[in-house]
């Protein structure tokens, strides 16, 4: 696929590493900054193009004319939207993907459509991490929680505890005890390496175990893995940005919820517009401010500022005092996995859940959502199963006949309303909803190809 970045800052440049990586794809990256660019060049296989991304000049020699795809990251919500109108009406490309990120645009009633603004994928990297820690917020104990198949079915990431039913015991196990619930696991990490799960493979203390299962079977199946944790009541907010107020705002209709603010401005603002959060003015790295605010009583703390460096701190601090979880936003791989292993719970990556909404729109076959795991190493996939028994490579296959790649799974199989594991005798069906598990994703070529219609 021939894509063109528009935008080499942080989100565009990471985009552009993956998507690099894949053969299949053909990258040209544009920005203003040559030494941006450079950068770039010197890491990965790319085209880069110096200019205004907005210039159709420029664009023309970025090769917007065969271009398959546009995705416009730069900072600007204006600037995004008017080059996908640009691309639209000089170069007829046909997917244009933008980066907008405030609310009153993407809340715009009929505002993205091909007559108005002919943006086909809006990416709000702010509205993907907000949902993204609700979601760890409703299932305490999870380090991560994704959606497949308009809800019904999710991937769960949690670490085993003594005090998991299925801690010590074989995989096999978890049938035997829960013989009416349709749950596999998809992968195990243990120091960091993956694990492919067989029926006999024991769960070991600390092992990072994905599960597969129906949402109303999460916590049923979380307490075999680790000791159930007690509902998050009370959440201290640190960063009132874009984020935390929108963190604020829907948590604040279940929860007791407290956020810092260090602009006072800002402060007074949001204390106007959400209805019961307590706002205050304050730095979240000050310890008397934190002691005085029960941040030792809360349940979860969650730093969002714009500072990576502030976010560690501030998280170190409220675990130091006495806080049960902490989350912090942090940009860099290398600082995530770093703290991760410290004192802090969660480490969220803005680039990792933003990546997974764009694939879903690079993949070939009919990719209908991706999820980046483990800093982007591994994915999980939802594929839909096309093609007439005995011409394809999936359907009127068995799960054990389909050769898949080195490292990928099928871990379930989502058949209309219903939610499938896939056994090694299920025979996949026209139109089935697959949900594949990836631990290298260097073999997704491999997979697309195997997806293909009529293949």
């Amino acid at each position: 696929m021939n894509i063109l970045i528009l935008g080499a800052g942080q989100v565009g440049s990471n985009v552009a590493y993956q998507l690099a990586r894949e053969e299949a794809n053909q990258v040209t990256i544009v920005d203003i900054d040559p030494g941006a660019l450079r950068e770039l060049q010197d890491r990965l296989d790319v085209r880069t193009v110096v200019g205004h991304v907005a210039y159709p000049d420029v664009l023309e020699r970025a090769g917007a004319k065969n271009a398959d795809m546009v995705i416009a990251l730069t900072s600007s919500d204006e600037l995004n939207m008017v080059v996908c109108q640009i691309a639209y009406t000089l170069f007829n490309t046909p997917t244009k993907i933008a980066r907008v990120r405030a609310p009153e645009y993407i809340n715009a009633p009929n505002l993205f459509q091909q007559e108005n603004m002919p943006v086909d994928v809006c990416i709000s990297p702010e509205q993907l991490v907000t949902e993204h820690i609700e979601q760890l917020i409703r299932y305490p104990g999870a380090f991560q929680v994704l959606e497949f198949a308009d809800g019904k079915v999710r991937l769960v990431g949690v670490r085993a505890h003594d005090g998991g039913l299925l801690v010590g015991q074989q995989i096999r196990a978890l049938t035997d005890h829960l013989p009416n619930v349709e749950a596999r696991v998809a992968a195990i990490y243990r120091n960091g390496y993956p694990i492919q799960p067989e029926g006999d493979t024991l769960i070991e203390e600390n092992d990072e175990v994905f599960f597969i299962a129906g949402r109303k079977d999460i916590r049923v199946v979380m307490n075999e893995i680790r000791k159930l944790e007690e509902p998050v009541r009370r959440v201290v907010i640190a960063g009132g940005g874009n984020i935390g107020y929108r963190l604020a705002s829907t948590l604040e209709q279940t929860n007791q919820v407290k956020i810092i603010e260090r602009s006072r401005d800002r402060a007074r603002e949001l204390s106007e517009r959400l209805a019961s959060s307590i706002v205050l003015y304050g730095d979240a790295a000050d310890e008397a401010l934190m002691l005085e605010e029960n941040v030792d009583g809360a349940d979860t703390f969650i730093a969002v500022t714009d500072a990576e460096e502030a976010n560690i701190l501030a998280s170190m601090l409220a675990k130091r005092l006495g806080c049960k979880k902490v989350m912090a936003l942090i940009n860099r791989p290398s600082y995530a996995e770093l703290v991760e292993s410290g004192d802090i719970d969660i480490a969220i990556s803005p680039r990792q859940v933003t990546i997974g909404t764009l694939l879903a729109h690079v993949r070939q076959g009919d990719v209908v959502k991706v999820h980046a795991l483990r800093r982007g190493r591994a994915e999980a996939i939802e594929t839909i199963a096309h093609g007439e028994p005995g011409k394809s490579k999936v359907v009127g296959h068995s799960i054990e006949d389909i050769k898949l790649p080195p490292g990928t799974s099928i871990s379930a199989i989502v058949r209309g309303d219903d939610v499938m594991q896939a056994h090694h005798d299920t025979v996949v069906e026209e139109n089935d909803h697959l949900i594949l598990f990836m631990t290298d994703r260097r073999h997704v070529d491999d997979v697309e190809r195997l997806f293909k219609s009529g293949t």
